[in-house]
C-alpha cells in the first residue's frame, strides 16, 4: 500500500528571464486553531467521512482522495508527515499507510488502487518524522470526491481537528507503541455529540429521491479496530415543526443506511412525516448515559427523475460537542 501512494511531481516551467519569486503573505486573519472543528479550516487531523470503490467497475464506483499541505515554510519545517488509517465500515478493521507532502504540495489517489472493494472512512493524523508521535501541524486540508453505482455522487470536504499544543504531543515519546488523542479543547478540538441533517427530501417514489445517511465513530484503538457506534437516538422533524423520535442500532463503526429503503422507524412512518413534495430534517446522537464514541457523518442524495433535483452530498452539521473523546493510534515512524 505504501508504494501505491506515490509522491506527485509538479511540472516546472523554465523562464528565459530569471525572476526571484517571493510568495506574499496570505491576506486576512488566519482561522484560530481554537475554533471548532470544521470542513472549512486546516488541521492536524482530518476525517474523510466516506469512501467506496468497485474494483471490477471503477468507472461506476470509485473515490478520489486528495490531501493538501498548505504550509509554505521551506524544508523539513514545512513538510507534512501523515499517518493514514483506512477504516473498513463493515468490520471496523484498520489498514494504514504514510504519506509525506512537501510545502504547498497536493497528493491525490483513487481508492480502487489503495483499498479496492471496501466502503469506509479515513482518519489522517500529522506525525513526527522521526518517532511517529502525533504533532501539531495545522496545515492539512482535503476532499473526497465519490461516485457510487447507485447514482450517488458527492464532494465531501475532510473535517479538520486542529492541535492546541505545540510541537510533539506531550504524552508521546519514541518508546511508546501507541498515543492517545484527546478531543477536549486542550489537546485537539472537541468532537461532535449531536449531528443534524438539514433539508431531508421526501423518499417517496414520486419524488425519486434516495438518500444515504452515514455516521462514523471517532473512537477506539486503531491498532485493532475503531469503536462501535452502538445505538443512536434521534428525532425526525417535518416542515411544520413536529418531532418524531426513533432509534437506530449501529452494528459497527460506520452506519450506512439508505433512507429510501431502510428509513428509521417512526410513528407515523418516514414517508408520512415527510410526504412527497416536502422536506424535513433530522438530528441524532448517542444517548446518555452511554459514554459512546464521538460521531461524524454525511448525507448523499441521488434523484432518479429525468428533471429531478441535483444529486448532492454534504457533511452533517454539528449541533453540540462532547466534553471529551479519545482515539488511540499506533505509533510508527513514517515510511515515505
Amino acid at each position: 500500500m505504501l508504494a501505491r501512494i506515490a509522491k506527485l511531481v509538479s511540472t516546472q516551467f523554465v523562464w528565459l528571464v530569471l525572476i526571484t519569486a517571493v510568495e506574499a503573505a496570505d491576506p486576512g486573519v488566519a482561522i484560530p486553531a481554537s475554533s471548532a472543528l470544521s470542513d472549512q479550516k486546516p488541521g492536524s487531523i482530518l476525517v474523510y467521512n466516506f469512501y467506496s470503490s468497485n474494483f471490477n467497475n471503477q468507472g461506476r464506483e470509485d473515490t478520489r482522495i486528495s490531501i493538501t499541505n498548505t504550509n509554505s515554510a521551506a524544508g523539513l519545517a514545512g513538510t507534512a508527515f501523515v499517518h493514514l488509517f483506512f477504516l473498513d465500515g463493515a468490520t471496523c478493521g484498520p489498514a494504514n499507510a504514510f504519506l509525506c507532502l512537501t510545502p504547498n504540495q497536493t497528493a491525490s489517489f483513487l481508492m480502487s488502487d489503495i483499498d479496492p472493494g471496501t466502503r469506509g472512512y479515513i482518519i489522517a493524523v500529522a506525525v513526527d518524522p522521526a518517532t511517529g508521535c502525533p504533532v501539531s501541524f495545522n496545515f492539512l486540508i482535503g476532499d473526497a470526491y465519490l461516485k457510487l453505482a447507485t447514482g450517488h455522487t458527492a464532494n465531501l470536504a475532510a473535517e479538520a481537528f486542529a492541535a492546541l499544543y505545540t510541537g510533539v504531543l506531550p504524552s508521546c515519546n519514541s518508546a511508546d507503541l501507541s498515543a492517545t488523542l484527546l478531543f477536549d479543547d486542550t489537546v485537539y478540538n472537541r468532537a461532535p455529540r449531536v449531528l443534524a441533517a438539514s433539508s431531508l427530501p421526501s423518499q417517496n417514489l414520486v419524488d425519486g429521491n434516495s438518500t444515504f445517511l452515514i455516521v462514523n465513530s471517532i473512537g477506539g484503538d486503531l491498532a485493532t479496530a475503531a469503536a462501535s457506534i452502538g445505538s443512536l437516538f434521534g428525532y425526525l422533524f417535518d416542515d411544520v415543526e413536529n418531532a418524531f423520535s426513533f432509534t437506530i442500532n449501529g452494528v459497527g463503526c460506520q452506519l450506512l443506511r439508505n433512507l429510501a429503503t431502510e428509513p428509521p422507524r417512526t410513528t407515523p412512518p418516514f414517508n408520512r412525516v415527510i410526504p412527497a413534495g416536502h422536506t424535513g430534517w433530522m438530528k441524532l446522537f448517542v444517548p446518555p448515559p452511554n459514554n459512546g464514541p464521538a460521531i461524524l457523518g454525511a448525507v448523499i442524495n441521488a434523484n432518479s427523475l429525468p428533471n429531478g433535483i441535483i444529486n448532492c452530498g454534504r457533511n452533517l452539521h454539528h449541533l453540540t460537542l462532547a466534553p471529551s473523546a479519545t482515539l488511540i493510534i499506533p505509533v510508527l515512524p513514517p515510511v515515505c
